[in-house]
């Protein structure tokens, strides 16, 4: 067996006929395929995070990396009047003032994505200890103490995806990167071009990995196969599709939660649909 993730599965499958190159390893691999099975994810973040957790689960003999190339961070939102802001981190060290957004892989990404924020939510200027130039900085661009709350309320709506909010942060930053090419400033309209970029990647839609520790199933039916997610310790980290007749699944797909079931049955059709062209 080998894991791994694409954007475009037909091209992804057909680099494997092709000249193997840097992965000579895999042709033995090749030569043994029986079959192909895919999940289909709402975001490549969240791609990333299936194929990261089913590497971490088990690690098949073709793959050789547990887990997959990104660190896995978390947003850390300081809400203590001194020192408010926004940084990244690789743990979560609970403390009071202090709210997690995540997690999120790609270390970089989420430095980016912080920038962004920064550039039209700058928490950090409304501390009760700035001092010089930083609280210069922070009247020049008409913050302070006072709209602490509000950019607290706001950020913490982006980082909760929602729509309207994001929108208009999105909008915003569009705002900044076409002032700046304008202003010929192209090497600035091309950061903040690379944060938009990051800031969707951190707030596209992402669940297969949560900070809940809650233990479910996730099962769809289509076309006599059932497809079964695990969600264990608020990670997907199973996946499995087989035969089952209507009354079989009629169980697991009762307990199946009712937010989980688009992407279950979408699944389920998309395992379905090989052997329904065959028949």
């Amino acid at each position: 067996m080998y894991i791994g993730r694409a954007t475009a599965l037909r091209n992804r499958v057909a680099s494997y006929r092709s000249d193997l190159r840097e992965r000579g390893h895999l042709a033995p691999m090749v030569a043994r395929v029986a079959r192909i099975e895919a999940v289909t994810c709402d975001s490549p973040h969240q791609a990333a995070w299936l194929e990261r957790n089913l590497l971490e689960a088990s690690l098949p003999p073709w793959n050789r990396t547990p887990g997959g190339q990104e660190n896995l961070v978390y947003i850390r939102m300081d809400k203590e009047p001194r020192a408010p802001g926004l940084t990244a981190g690789h743990l979560r060290r609970p403390a009071a003032n202090v709210q997690y957004f995540g997690p999120c892989l790609g270390g970089l990404r989420v430095r980016h994505a912080i920038a962004a924020l920064h550039r039209i939510l700058p928490l950090c200027y409304t501390g009760t200890r700035l001092r010089g130039a930083q609280l210069d900085i922070a009247r020049a661009r008409g913050f302070a103490g006072a709209d602490r709350a509000e950019l607290i309320t706001t950020l913490t709506a982006v980082l909760q995806r929602q729509p309207e909010v994001l929108a208009w942060a999105r909008a915003e930053l569009e705002q900044l990167r076409h002032r700046a090419a304008e202003a010929l400033a192209f090497e600035l309209a091309g950061r903040i071009q690379a944060e938009i970029e990051a800031l969707d990647w951190v707030t596209c839609p992402q669940r297969v990995t949560t900070m809940d520790a809650n233990d479910f199933d996730v099962c769809g039916r289509s076309g006599g196969v059932l497809v079964r997610f695990g969600i264990r310790d608020g990670r997907l980290c199973q996946w499995s599709q087989r035969k089952c007749s209507q009354s079989g699944a009629a169980p697991q797909l009762a307990a199946t939660p009712a937010g989980w079931r688009g992407f279950a049955q979408r699944n389920a059709e998309l395992a379905a649909a090989p052997a329904e062209r065959s028949a």
